[in-house]
């Protein structure tokens, strides 16, 4: 069968819907249409069922109690709520914040707008492995901090943060943590029990479901977390997110969820199988590394340095064979160089040549080994017409 190109490697930026998930939100556009806030009938019935059924399922995936998650648009509106929400629930202006400076840039504007209104935020720097130090987590912490942000894995290079250890810091000292698991949730097992999350966000898109639906983890005891809402109206979500609930999106949601908790095992073997024969066949090209490889990383995502190519013109040859990326989604438009690879020491000429590939539920092998040949062969071209001063005349 022929390859349909371009082969998607951008799984981090977004998947495609699983068929299953859209089988599942389908109905739920046109005949079952009730509004899940209409208690009089048996559309609004049907439609809050439906709701219920997929928060129990988001809740399965990552070890939370039904009533703890919150729907949001999405991930970003979810960290929006948690750090904004936690803020104004606590008295006072001088708030402390910790979070780390490769953080996504959802967390990292929140964070700019606490400020902004008179609060205080460290910003932790990262190891060149990518991962934070836990004695500079411990020593930034202050009387007025009231909440830890720290990532569950890196959106670009797909680093795991020692989560449970950081979360054994903040509950040492009483302070809230919060993880935003957007790229993490659905590819690896988290659970907030184990882990010691207190809120978490997430995102649908990312893990085979639907654009426009995410969810807030907020974690009901030990301890009860509060928090003052971002958006007024019905009082939808517990208080804590009014507005009529995107029934098929969050269908959606719950039905994509369900999936990952059944697959998600299967899925990371096949597919850490495929990212690391994709990496040990461009490894053979020398001049090439993989940032933040030796440490614990998502299984279906490398960020790779090639050395003596040109940047541009490698996405720009490769783009109509596969797509992949620069750096995250939310940032591709610059051409400012990665912060996140920045942040690891990573000088601006090697960030010019690093490339973020991540694989996904429907990437078959076929797709990876074309991949390889066709990323193989322009490397191979820039560095021979690097090597022989071969200029073109325009």
């Amino acid at each position: 069968m022929a390859l349909k190109l371009p082969v998607y490697l951008d799984n981090n930026a977004t998947t495609p819907m699983d068929p299953r998930v859209l089988d599942e939100m389908l109905p739920y556009f046109s005949e079952k249409f009730g509004n899940a806030a209409s208690k009089t009938h048996s559309f609004g019935w049907e439609a809050e069922e439906a709701v219920d059924i997929a928060r129990e399922q988001v809740a399965a995936l990552v070890g939370a109690h039904p009533q703890e998650i919150i729907f949001t648009s999405g991930a970003t509106e979810a960290v929006n709520l948690a750090v904004k929400g936690v803020c104004d629930n606590v008295a006072g202006s001088d708030h402390h914040i910790i979070t780390v400076v490769t953080e996504h840039k959802a967390v990292l504007d929140t964070c700019k707008h606490i400020e902004k209104t008179g609060g205080n935020v460290t910003y932790l720097p990262v190891k060149p492995n990518g991962l934070i130090s836990l004695k500079e987590l411990e020593s930034a912490i202050t009387e007025n901090t009231i909440l830890i942000a720290v990532m569950y894995a890196n959106n670009e290079t797909g680093v795991i943060q020692p989560i449970r250890e950081i979360a054994a810091i903040a509950r040492k000292y009483g302070i809230l943590f919060l993880s935003d698991a957007t790229q993490a949730v659905g590819k690896i097992p988290v659970n907030v029990q184990m882990d010691s999350i207190d809120l978490m966000a997430f995102s649908a898109h990312k893990l085979y479901g639907p654009k426009g639906v995410g969810a807030l983890y907020v974690r009901k005891k030990n301890p009860s977390v509060t928090l003052t809402a971002q958006i007024d109206g019905g009082g939808h979500e517990r208080n804590m997110r009014s507005g009529t609930l995107n029934v098929p999106g969050i269908v959606g949601f719950g039905k994509a969820c369900e999936i990952c908790s059944n697959e998600m095992a299967a899925d990371s073997k096949r597919l850490s199988k495929l990212r690391n024969a994709f990496e040990v066949e461009l490894l053979v090209l020398n001049d090439i590394s993989i940032n933040g490889e030796d440490i614990p990383r998502l299984p279906h995502a490398t960020n790779i340095s090639f050395g003596y190519v040109d940047g541009e013109k490698m996405i720009f040859e490769a783009g109509s064979d596969i797509a992949f990326s620069r750096s995250s989604a939310c940032t591709s438009a610059t051409l400012e160089p990665s912060y996140v690879l920045k942040a690891m020491g990573i000088s601006d000429e090697a960030i010019h040549h690093s490339f973020r590939f991540s694989f996904g539920r429907f990437t078959t092998e076929d797709q990876t080994n074309h991949a390889i040949k066709v990323i193989s062969k322009i490397v191979k071209e820039h560095r021979h017409e690097r090597d022989h001063g071969h200029h073109q005349i325009v």
